[in-house]
């Protein structure tokens, strides 16, 4: 279940990373709030997850998620460059994280 709240918990990581770049600095109301609410969830579910999976594996797994999903948000919505070495590295860290799976 840990794995479970890990993924969970690095998706709400993608939604508040997002939702900073849209909030403007925190001057617009409901970006602020979504991302404020995310990141209590992502906290929360991290927290859950850590019960029952090393801190290690766990911490590096979340931020992996959390990287890999807003970089490629960020291609796809707003048009950031996706360049053969950007899409290298998002592979080296997907495996990173699969790899931390497997070897935890």
């Amino acid at each position: 279940m840990g794995w479970v709240y890990l993924l969970a918990a690095g998706l709400m990581e993608i939604v508040w990373a997002t939702g900073l770049k849209y909030s403007e600095g925190f001057t617009k109301l409901v970006p602020t709030v979504v991302t404020v609410i995310s990141i209590a969830c992502s906290l929360t579910l991290l927290g859950l997850a850590l019960r029952t999976l090393p801190i290690g594996i766990g911490y590096a797994a979340w931020t992996g998620i959390g990287v890999v999903g807003t970089t490629i948000f960020g291609m796809a919505v707003f048009g950031e460059p996706a360049t053969a070495a950007r899409i290298g590295c998002i592979g080296l860290i997907l495996a990173g994280v699969v790899g931390l799976k497997i070897a935890g």
